[in-house]
């Protein structure tokens, strides 16, 4: 009876070491999946970075009605919070909005993609999403007016779901500790993304023919990254998320309310889409899960206004050419790529709070490296 007893435990141990053993193969094969095609997308995406202020100069050359019509909201705004009549503020104020309507439009976008790839899956989301970012990238591409630069990214915007769809894959993945190096594999997606993008973006703008705009190459080549990356996700990415985790809507008013939750700020901030599902968290988990959402959405907020300003702050107090902009993000993701593969991997668990704490103190020191230089500029500039 024992020998027995052990032979059924040996084969029970057996199967759930094979078990786990498939579960590892198949979340790496994800993890390496989600890095190259969310590494594709960024690519194509930070392109346009060193060029915007040069773009927005272009444009601001011509007579278009629609630039001139954005114009008189910028002079509106400027004019309410006194802002002085020079040409470096409005460049910036005119970014800022061109800015603002992009991720205006991603963060009203986003929701709705990530509920709806809760319900019909990852893959299929992210296909749909890559295909309106090549069409966004053709129109750019294609573009001879303000007019149609800004359809493109008024296009981008609603699009962009890439990221946040990469990171629910990873999400969907079993296993904790794979979970922690695909996080980690988003990051250094990002890392290389910023490193080598806008590096391209500025070279392919300088070597751009006489007879064509110096945004073309760039643009086809945001093109051919976004089109690789199609090809990829069908041919490689596996679909992660389970057919019995798929969420179903009961009826049209459910559906038509859910729709409401997640374009709803304060429904949205409130979580209130988790609170009418089956099964709602407690009521701890739910705060716990506003007071993180509340923080990480401030944290990208004001990082994201310091990332897409950078570039206008260079370009109008440094003369920064779009070459010397490639080269100022490419150092800044050489740094990004260090401290993240370096240091941020080897981060012990519960220690990383203090970690967060540490490093946001160090912006508060005395500049000593470009990177804080920059940020003291900047904040100095406003």
């Amino acid at each position: 009876m024992p020998l027995d007893l052990g032979k059924e435990f040996n084969q029970k141990g057996g199967m759930s070491s094979e078990t786990g053993s498939e579960e590892a193969i198949g979340s790496s094969r994800v993890i390496k999946s989600v890095f190259f095609a969310l590494l594709l997308d960024l690519l194509g995406f930070t392109l346009i970075l060193p060029l915007l202020p040069s773009i927005l100069d272009h444009y601001g050359q011509t007579e278009d009605s629609v630039y001139q019509s954005l114009q008189s909201i910028v002079d509106w705004f400027r004019e309410a919070v006194g802002v002085p009549m020079e040409t470096k503020y409005n460049s910036v104020l005119f970014g800022g909005l061109i800015g603002s309507l992009f991720s205006l439009l991603q963060f009203m976008s986003s929701p709705l993609t990530g509920a709806a790839s809760d319900h019909y899956g990852r893959k299929p989301l992210l296909i749909l999403t890559t295909l309106g970012l090549m069409s966004s990238y053709a129109v750019w591409a294609v573009s001879c007016s303000f007019s149609m630069f800004l359809l493109s990214r008024v296009i981008g915007g609603i699009c962009k779901g890439n990221v946040s769809l990469c990171t629910a894959m990873i999400a969907d993945l079993p296993c904790p500790k794979a979970r922690n190096k695909g996080m980690m594999m988003v990051g250094i997606a990002f890392s290389l993304g910023f490193t080598v993008g806008p590096l391209m973006g500025a070279y392919f703008a300088i070597n751009s023919s006489k007879e064509e705009v110096f945004y073309h190459g760039p643009a086809v080549l945001a093109l051919v990254f976004s089109a690789a990356d199609l090809l990829f996700i069908i041919v490689m990415l596996p679909e992660t998320l389970p057919k019995q985790n798929k969420t179903q809507v009961s009826s049209v008013t459910s559906g038509i309310q859910e729709s409401g939750d997640l374009l709803n700020p304060v429904a949205l901030f409130h979580f209130s889409a988790l609170t009418r599902t089956e099964d709602p968290p407690s009521k701890e988990k739910m705060q716990n899960l506003k007071v993180l959402g509340l923080v990480y959405f401030t944290y990208l907020f004001l990082f994201s206004g310091l990332e897409f300003t950078l570039s206008f702050l260079t370009h109008q107090r440094f003369q920064f050419t779009s070459m010397q902009q490639g080269k100022m993000f490419f150092f800044m993701g050489i740094t990004m790529a260090l401290i993240q593969g370096g240091y941020a991997r080897r981060i012990k668990p519960g220690h990383h709070i203090r970690t967060v704490r540490l490093f946001t103190g160090l912006l508060e020191q005395r500049p000593a490296s470009l990177s804080a230089q920059l940020l003291s500029s900047y904040l100095w500039f406003y």
